[in-house]
């Protein structure tokens, strides 16, 4: 408990379930609360300065049940339900309950047995209280299924974008804006606390050439001399951003990794678009449902709960996955078997590769039957058949075996002669023939096979220098060789023969392999989540333990190593409970090793996101060696750009809605109480929320830098208001692979009216520009394009068809003639570089005449963003 430098009072909590399993939860917690109720309050008064809080937390909030409770334990309670609650809205809540309705009146209302013995007239007595129950019912029905299907809307919904930054590299942005980033102390002081570069003192070179050292501000030396310090564009205007995003081409290939923070169904639905059958590793380590793990998602789901948590994140996920892609999902076992069925549910059932365990926890932990449980689960599964998992990279001491180099690789010299088991003459019978050996010289003779005696018959004599030699060992046990005649006629090259105690051996090249086949045992202490996950993340921050149970690096890099990241190094890997951000720098990692281009998406609606997903990506950028929060070596870092975004909550979806009052309407219908009646039970809550600004409001599209949402400040309960970033939600939406965004530019034009000779005697002049469009910075007219491509077939996203896109988004003066004349002058002046119109679509916000300058030879077709906005916004069919 504490006030901050703010002055605003901090109370840290952490939820714990009851530890003794006393099996009276609700007694246990209600009495904890009670307790931390009396402390805060008690302590409260003793916390300098924070009197008003103390009078503000004891003012009355009672309820029928405690006519005295403070205010502080109303906060309590809600942060204890969202800890105990599960929340889940119903997919077809008037359906269930109308089916239950009919159980409930064939069992519980109508008795056949009383019906088949009474009279017509009690009959009709059981018929209509049949009927008075089910038309009161069924409107009672109607009116819960109008607020659950109405949420269920809001749910499925696609949530704007409330912020779009960028983590770029120095090394990726031009010199020019090096003046402006120097002078910027936010950005600096962020370096002192994420990379320590005030400790960075000036390294004397040859002839004054050496690294400067760091000052305040920094220099522009300093930024040319270390160029993988991440610029985070958080610190700079949206100007800025702009240009330096617009120095940027080609630039989804150009970004290395997308961090969202959000609740990942609402990031899958958003990315589904863009990604689909683009993924080609699938890695998660959702939540265990048990309490060893106190992380954001609620652990102690009901069985239910869970399976349904998790299963609709997996349907939303997997048209993403590419043909060859593959999920790995880590579990332990207290849900394994669940997990696993719901894998096979919808991935297919015969989708899973296997199943591997996985020792990150070598000490165990101890739990109630005796035993430490020491182990995890990584289930891998693919959608299509056919598919295997890859080779585990091989690693250092594996390699040393392999000494020896020719033009082909690394080799070692291998035994030729078989031995063990299935070795014997008789096991093998074809792969027993003799090599004819003198001195370095090794030859096959001319033989052939006796199908009878099953022999290779030696058509020709050895010449007199030379040795026949057969698989026999030092026993003089008739052996075969590990070749066939032909493999051995193909690489006898490859073989070389030494003489030992008087017998010739020979040898043969045994290549270096690729990999190793991975087996499902990972029991090394490299999967130690506790030297390896835990440890390595302490390196990262000055902070005792910023993260609870990281997994090991090793064994998230092993994990999508098999599932096909390594041996491809373009591919892109998505992990949507991305906790401490493991995965991100796993990716990192096998990138850094191969200078691979493989690309991430990690998505986390914690607090942490800020504290330390984003944190250390950005350090294992700038460093691969870290010690107590400050970088042990500053040469290897590696050239990098990732995006960062936040989405609107379904929280913050339904804190912006608003209702209309409109008395016309509010007049008809309490004419007309049948109207009324019906329009309350089906249509208000559509008809009424209908234009709130997280529900889509059109008219708010004339500037696409002013649209609006409040947003809720993570970690707290306080809301703020923020702009939407139309753009990037949009792009988003259509599944724009971004090529180019140019940085936004305003004009300004003299209008002047002259005679068309097209309209009619006595018509109107028409409206034309005086000149040519001034570029002004101040100007009125603003317009930004940004030019991409989608799928042209959305069925087969990736069959190498393209559908080349143009966006133009413009601010509009609410005077259409000129802000349609400046948009056609505006065209007009880009049509001058040819690459511009090389376009099948053109999307363009507002009213315009943009068809009327097509000319004969093109093709491309214009369509409005706002209805195109709205339709891909509330299409919910693949969500």
């Amino acid at each position: 408990m504490k006030l901050d430098a703010s002055g605003e009072l901090v109370l840290q909590f952490e939820y714990r379930p009851d530890p003794e399993k006393t099996g009276q939860e609700s007694v246990w917690r209600e009495k904890r609360k009670a307790e931390a109720v009396d402390t805060i309050l008690a302590e409260l008064k003793n916390v300098k300065g924070a009197e008003a809080y103390y009078s503000l937390l004891t003012i009355p909030a009672p309820t029928a049940k405690d006519k005295k409770r403070p205010l502080l334990a109303k906060y309590v309670n809600q942060y204890t339900s969202r800890n105990t609650y599960d929340y889940f809205i119903h997919k077809d809540l008037g359906g269930f309950l109308r089916r239950e309705l009919d159980f409930y009146i064939k069992n519980e209302v109508m008795h056949l047995d009383d019906i088949e013995n009474a009279d017509a007239p009690r009959v009709e007595t059981y018929l209509s209280k049949i009927r008075i129950i089910r038309k009161i019912a069924h409107k009672l029905i109607d009116l819960m299924a109008q607020l659950e299907d109405f949420q269920k809307k809001l749910w499925l919904k696609k949530k704007f974008v409330v912020e779009t930054n960028y983590c770029i590299t120095l090394d990726r942005i031009p010199e020019a804006l090096y003046p402006e980033i120097a002078g910027n102390d936010a950005q600096r002081e962020e370096w002192i606390r994420l990379f320590a570069i005030d400790e960075m003192e000036a390294e004397k070179g040859i002839e004054g050439m050496g690294r400067p050292g760091y000052t305040a501000p920094v220099t522009e030396d300093f930024l040319k001399a270390n160029p993988y310090l991440l610029v985070d564009t958080r610190f700079f205007g949206e100007g800025f951003k702009a240009r330096l995003i617009a120095s940027i081409d080609d630039f989804d290939e150009q970004c290395d990794g997308l961090l969202i923070h959000s609740e990942n169904f609402q990031a899958l639905g958003l990315l589904l678009e863009k990604y689909k059958r683009q993924i080609q590793c699938i890695y998660i380590d959702p939540p265990y449902n048990t309490d060893a793990a106190p992380i954001i998602y609620k652990n102690n789901y009901k069985v239910s709960s869970w399976n349904s948590l998790f299963s609709d994140r997996l349907i939303c996920s997997l048209p993403m996955i590419n043909r060859n892609g593959i999920l790995c999902a880590t579990i332990d076992d207290f849900q394994q078997k669940e997990l696993n069925s719901i894998v096979q549910d919808v991935y297919g059932s015969n989708s899973i590769l296997g199943t591997v365990v996985i020792r990150n926890n070598p000490s165990g932990r101890p739990i109630p039957t005796g035993f430490a449980v020491a182990h995890e689960y990584a289930i891998f599964a693919s959608h299509r058949k056919g598919i295997t998992i890859d080779k585990l990279p091989r690693n250092e001491q594996q390699n040393k075996r392999y000494k020896q180099k020719d033009k082909l690789g690394s080799f070692m010299w291998e035994l030729l002669r078989k031995r063990g088991s299935n070795s014997r003459r008789e096991d093998a019978r074809r792969s027993y023939f003799p090599f004819y050996v003198s001195g370095s010289n090794i030859r096959l003779p001319e033989l052939r096979w006796d199908e009878d005696k099953e022999i290779w018959e030696v058509l020709e004599e050895p010449k007199s220098n030379e040795d026949v030699v057969y698989p026999i060992d030092e026993n003089g046990v008739e052996r075969n060789w590990r070749w066939g005649i032909d493999t051995a006629v193909k690489n006898v090259n490859e073989l070389k023969a030494e003489k030992k105690n008087g017998n010739i051996i020979i040898y043969y090249k045994y290549r270096q392999p690729s990999g190793v086949t991975p087996t499902t045992a990972w029991i090394t202490s490299r999967y130690s989540a506790t030297e390896h996950g835990t440890g390595l993340v302490k390196h990262f921050f000055k902070e005792y333990q910023p993260f609870s149970y990281p997994k090991s690096i090793y064994a998230v890099e092993d994990c999508i190593s098999v599932a096909g990241i390594e041996n491809n190094e373009k591919s892109i890997c998505i992990d949507y409970f991305a906790g401490s951000g493991t995965t991100g720098h796993a990716v990192i990692n096998l990138n850094r090793k191969d200078n691979g281009n493989r690309k991430y998406i990690l998505v986390e609606m914690g607090d942490y996101f800020d504290t330390v997903l984003k944190p250390r990506i950005q350090k294992v950028v700038y460093s691969d060696s870290w010690k107590d929060g400050k970088p042990t070596s500053r040469d290897s870092g590696v050239s990098h750009c990732f995006k960062y975004l936040r989405l609107e909550s379904y929280e913050d979806t339904l804190n912006n809605l608003k209702t209309d009052e409109n008395p016309s309407r509010n007049q008809v219908l309490a004419d007309n109480p049948a109207l009324k009646e019906d329009y309350l039970l089906h249509y208000m809550l559509d008809v009424e929320t209908r234009g709130s600004q997280s529900l889509l409001n059109i008219d708010a599209f004339t500037d696409p830098c002013a649209y609006r949402l409040k947003v809720k400040i993570p970690g707290s309960d306080q809301y703020v208001k923020r702009h939407v970033d139309l753009i990037e939600t949009f792009n988003y939406l259509i599944g724009l692979r971004v090529i180019h965004t140019d940085a936004p530019r305003a004009f300004d034009a003299v209008f002047i009216r002259q005679p068309d000779p097209e309209l009619p005697e006595g018509g109107k002049s028409r409206l034309a520009v005086d000149g040519k469009l001034k570029q002004d910075e101040n100007g009125p007219w603003w317009f930004r394009k940004i030019q991409g491509w989608v799928p042209a077939d959305p069925s087969h996203p990736d069959n190498g068809q393209k559908e080349k896109v143009l966006i133009v988004w413009r601010k509009l003066t609410g005077d259409p003639e000129k802000d349609n004349l400046m948009l056609d002058e505006w065209f007009s002046k880009i049509r001058s570089n040819s690459r511009d119109l090389e376009f099948d679509t053109i999307y363009v916000n507002g009213g315009n005449n943009l068809p009327n300058l097509r000319k004969e030879v093109e093709n491309w077709q214009v369509r409005l963003i706002e209805e195109e906005f709205m339709r891909r916004m509330w299409d919910t069919r693949e969500v």
